[in-house]
């Protein structure tokens, strides 16, 4: 085999390649494991002694040779792709952009910061607390009962025997105590758990907000003023509101909250939200009982006083939105949730 006659062939038809992947054919082709020149490599150890040195140095110097010409050419073919690349990707700065859609709040995150920002106007601090909650914090330092029908597992999901998805987000008062003495002036929002049977105004999860405050000198008026205030910065100063009594066993006394109903059908047919009854309970409500001080270190019941007040934040939507069955809200039909974008 000519060495010199094949470095030559091969180096012309590297300088000869157009593009990048003619010249990695070219490159199998003269520098592959079946071309002539590695093939005469291989057949060196057959070779006398005296001839494999100097027949191995030639044909090793005819492959770096061509190994460096293939790299060089290689090299001028990507410049020359790049520049053309560069000459013709060129982008119109004066043509118009594409569009793409805003995001947006879901109602129920929307409806949860107007509410939060009400009480944050208040005085209020906002707080946090798990979802996932011990019963002690859930029910027994809440004042339930040990026969109380809330803790059954026909009304709460239990994770373990003694932890369960929270009920409400009342458990928050009792971790806001803990962690310090009065005054308290917070809120909370978060998901909520119960074994309900989903129907227009009710869901199996669903998102409340809780509010608490202790002071010295705090009375039930000082709860009926907060939640008007409340009402009317939400509804609108039209809204007519109704305390009623209840009971609750973390407050005494304890009041429901309810908010006329503007769902009701105009042609005098039942409303399938209030049933007919032209109110629509929207929130708990109550002074908190002097019990719950004895589950947290600081609060003296006779040195301080104060209520508490749990609303749905699904129904406050429903309400100010005239929605008519809250189970949309989770349904996720985009034709539904960009009305409220």
């Amino acid at each position: 085999m000519d060495v010199d006659a094949l470095v030559s062939e091969a180096t012309a038809r590297i300088e000869a390649a157009r593009d990048v992947a003619a010249l990695e054919e070219i490159r199998i082709e003269v520098l592959g494991r079946k071309a002539p020149l590695v093939q005469a490599l291989r057949e060196l150890a057959s070779l006398p002694p005296d001839e494999r040195r100097a027949r191995g140095d030639e044909l090793n110097r005819a492959r770096r040779s061509l190994e460096g010409v293939v790299d060089e050419r290689a090299r001028e073919l990507r410049r020359r792709e790049l520049e053309e690349r560069l000459r013709t990707d060129r982008v119109d700065v004066t043509l118009p952009g594409v569009r793409h859609p805003r995001g947006y709040s879901h109602l129920i995150e929307q409806t949860r910061r107007d509410i939060l920002d009400v009480f944050v106007g208040f005085g209020y601090v906002v707080v946090d607390g798990p979802e996932i909650d011990l019963v002690h914090y859930n029910f027994d330092a809440l004042n339930h009962a040990p026969t109380h029908p809330s803790r059954q597992v026909t009304d709460t999901f239990y994770i373990a025997d003694d932890v369960v998805l929270r009920t409400h987000t009342s458990p928050v008062q009792i971790r806001t105590m803990e962690a310090g003495p009065p005054p308290v002036y917070m809120a909370t929002a978060g998901r909520c758990y119960r074994r309900d049977t989903p129907d227009a105004t009710h869901t199996a999860m669903f998102t409340q907000i809780e509010g608490l405050v202790v002071d010295r000198g705090i009375t039930l008026a000082h709860l009926k003023g907060t939640l008007l205030g409340f009402a009317r910065a939400i509804f609108g100063a039209e809204r007519e509101v109704r305390l009623r009594p209840h009971f609750f066993p973390f407050t005494e006394p304890s009041v429901e909250v309810d908010v006329s109903c503007f769902n009701c059908a105009r042609d005098g047919s039942p409303c399938r939200v209030c049933k007919g009854e032209g109110w629509v309970e929207i929130l708990g409500a109550g002074m908190v009982d002097p019990n719950l001080y004895g589950y947290v270190d600081g609060y003296d019941p006779e040195e301080v006083s104060g209520f508490a007040f749990g609303l749905g934040v699904e129904r406050v939507a429903g309400l100010r939105h005239d929605i008519p069955d809250i189970r949309l809200l989770w349904e996720n039909d985009l034709r539904f949730t960009g009305q409220f974008g």
